[in-house]
């Protein structure tokens, strides 16, 4: 019956795939399309804009209570698919409302203003309620030996979606109006929808096992985050997922303008840019999903982590030499380590989490990565234009980044080997999975 248990694993993980590809459609059309609306055809400042696109980010920290929540208040028999549906739900709603609440942005004042937060906010929060609850459910219904090819999954499946989705709305916006702008989204929304419907199908049965004592129902939510903060090991890994994603998102927006500024590339080229970064970090993914039974996960994701690292130093070496070559040496680098660091990282992520806590564990994780995503982003264009303003010299304000991103990235190298599982596990006071996930992986 092995065969069998493998083709009911791969299903799992397509599923799963679908719902992470349904919340990720729903940030294509606002972060790709929208913002440029409402910054040429709209006026709006870009300051406004990237509020508003932040909101998932700057509300992540919610992540932690409802994954805490879920844990101890299953609903219906299940622990992560009411929350699931309430997330993907919020995300659908949002992303129908927004382009609607920026047109009346424009026009109403007071009243644009609070239903722009309202759809935005919906959401925001409706990516944080979904996020948590998919991957702590993913950690549940994933075996230790896994959960590399179940993040591998998961993420080509998103990476292929976005495509498809960006593809989708050029084709549906041509040519662009008001109208056809909002029939976009709408159709990107009810598109999610039914693929994150499709993906849970089946996917967490209803069980009446383990359910959570009177006690930990009482338990209050500090009392819970106490256990986060205690553990060491998690204090740790958390301070290393800031460095480590901080470094390598800060220059998810400056790696084309920096090619443009330092070598005179032109647009078509600089386009370019980012299928090469992304084709070297899907090829890595999916290695490194392969490679996870065979290969410690720490060594793994140290590998990654390295390579990207001396990618960041090859790019910086190009800047100084004005070597175009060399250039996309590093970019190459970049994108394979940052694929070996994520799947290794992620799978390392579900390993990090309690019995009875998976929700709260991943809440946290979840939090560090929409927090080191948006401080990456802002902090990296700050400062970019900080130095360049003061030394007059664009190129020298990108490989300023770059070198601080280098800096960031050999910290957490050097706190990686820090980090235990077996450690973790022993603060924490637990041993072995729950009642609940022995069932789901026996399925």
């Amino acid at each position: 019956m092995g065969w069998l248990r493998s083709l009911m694993a791969t299903r799992y993980r397509f599923q799963l795939g679908l719902i992470h590809l349904a919340v990720a459609m729903t940030l294509v059309p606002i972060n790709g399309t929208l913002n440029r609306v409402m910054i040429k055809e709209l006026g709006f400042s870009a300051a406004l804009v990237a509020l508003l696109a932040s909101l998932p980010y700057l509300l992540s920290p919610i992540q932690v209570f409802i994954g805490a929540y879920a844990d101890r208040h299953p609903l219906l028999g299940r622990r992560r698919t009411p929350y699931i549906v309430l997330g993907l739900v919020l995300c659908v709603v949002g992303v129908m409302s927004t382009p609607r609440a920026a047109f009346v942005l424009r026009e109403a004042g007071l009243t644009g203003w609070l239903l722009a937060f309202l759809a935005f906010g919906a959401w925001g929060m409706g990516y944080n309620f979904s996020t948590v609850s998919y991957f702590a459910l993913a950690g549940e219904r994933s075996e230790p030996g896994a959960r590399g090819r179940t993040v591998a999954v998961m993420m080509t499946m998103m990476i292929v979606g976005i495509i498809a989705t960006s593809i989708g709305l050029s084709r549906l916006l041509e040519p662009y109006t008001p109208e056809t702008l909002v029939s976009a989204f709408q159709w990107v929304g009810w598109t999610a929808l039914g693929l994150g419907l499709l993906g849970l199908w089946g996917l967490e049965p209803r069980r009446p096992l383990e359910p959570p004592s009177q006690e930990a129902r009482r338990e209050r939510f500090r009392e819970v985050l106490r256990l986060l903060m205690d553990n060491s090991q998690a204090r740790r890994f958390f301070l290393y997922l800031v460095l480590l994603l901080t470094a390598l998102l800060a220059q998810d927006v400056l790696l084309e303008p920096f090619a443009a500024e330092a070598f005179g590339m032109p647009v078509h080229v600089t386009t370019r840019i980012t299928a090469l970064w992304g084709a070297c970090f899907l090829l890595t993914l999916l290695v490194g999903g392969w490679l996870e039974q065979r290969i410690p996960k720490r060594v793994l994701a140290q590998s990654g982590n390295v390579t990207a690292l001396v990618g960041f130093l090859v790019i910086l070496g190009a800047g100084f030499l004005v070597h175009e070559g060399w250039f996309y040496v590093g970019l190459l680098l970049l994108g394979s380590g940052t694929g070996l660091s994520t799947v290794s990282n992620m799978s390392l992520m579900f390993d990090l989490t309690t019995p009875g806590r998976v929700g709260l564990y991943m809440g946290a994780w979840g939090m560090a990565n929409a927090f080191s995503r948006w401080f990456g982003s802002i902090s990296g264009g700050l400062l970019r234009d900080g130095v360049t303003q003061l030394a007059q010299d664009p190129v020298l304000g990108y490989l300023v980044v770059f070198a601080l991103e280098a800096l960031l990235l050999a910290l957490a190298v050097r706190m990686l080997p820090g980090i235990r599982v077996a450690d973790f596990q022993r603060q924490a006071g637990t041993e072995g999975p729950s009642v609940w996930e022995r069932a789901a992986w026996q399925e």
